[in-house]
């Protein structure tokens, strides 16, 4: 079986095109909104806002893997189609995670990109799958998984016959306690040295405190990332999940405005 990915860093960079999007062509991707769909006319606002600032692409979380069964998993099926509202009017294509196989046709007519989150990642059944369909797929890396160990997840959708894959570095969990997790930026220099694929990374998870959000999204963008994923929201501290790691817009525009400047720079 060819190697498409894994071991071959031949040929040109590949780029993912969501909407009208191309991520992996030398342009930061601002990809943000809150990790859950909450309700309509909150994702309504927080849509108007996030086109006004320049994200290029919506994110909301309908199907939501939570560590207990007794906190908020999200609206489903509801959620995607709120999600999708506020994509078609305001012109934003919109990427959600899915969970089951199973949800995977019925939501394709709502979607433009669709996660695989970090419990997902090790899904082998769920990634070969979608190499069956032709809709672009932004990979989370496993919470503990490595470099080469996010590289074959990625090679199993790829194999199957999707190309359209975009790696996203979440963070990964270490012995350090004051931060969720460890962003590891080093991953972001690895693979834009040695791969084809466009990687982009989410220092909201990674970092678990909004206040290293804004310094870490500078940093990844200086080693070399194709773009971000921010949680956003309109009042953090009452958003339904991950208040603590979730920035409001105002602090989103900043960080945007930073990173078009340093990208001028680099």
């Amino acid at each position: 079986m060819e190697r498409l990915l894994v071991d071959n860093n031949s040929g040109p960079k590949i780029t993912v095109k969501v909407g009208n999007t191309i991520i992996g062509n030398g342009e930061p991707v601002f990809i943000s909104g809150p990790c859950s769909v909450e309700e309509y006319d909150k994702m309504m606002f927080i849509g108007e806002r996030l086109k006004e600032i320049g994200v290029h692409i919506i994110r909301g979380g309908a199907f939501k893997p939570r560590t207990s069964p007794y906190d908020f998993q999200g609206l489903h099926l509801e959620g995607i189609k709120i999600l999708h509202e506020v994509g078609q009017k305001f012109n934003l294509p919109i990427v959600t995670e899915i969970m089951d196989a199973r949800d995977i046709e019925k939501c394709l007519p709502f979607i433009d990109m669709i996660q695989i989150g970090s419990r997902n990642m090790y899904n082998y059944t769920l990634l070969k799958e979608l190499g069956n369909y032709e809709i672009p797929i932004l990979l989370k890396r496993g919470i503990s998984a490595t470099v080469s160990e996010w590289l074959y997840a990625a090679e199993y959708i790829m194999s199957s016959g999707n190309k359209n894959v975009v790696l996203c570095e979440r963070g990964i969990r270490t012995f350090e306690t004051y931060t969720r997790n460890t962003l590891d930026l080093n991953s972001v220099v690895a693979i834009k040295q040695n791969y084809r694929l466009p990687v982009i990374v989410d220092p909201s998870h990674g970092t678990g405190r909004r206040e290293l959000v804004a310094p870490m999204s500078l940093a990844a963008i200086a080693c070399g990332a194709d773009g971000l994923m921010i949680e956003s929201h309109i009042t953090p501290d009452n958003a339904l999940s991950d208040a603590r790691q979730t920035i409001n817009l105002d602090c989103l525009e900043g960080i945007v405005n930073k990173v078009n400047k340093l990208k001028e720079l680099i």
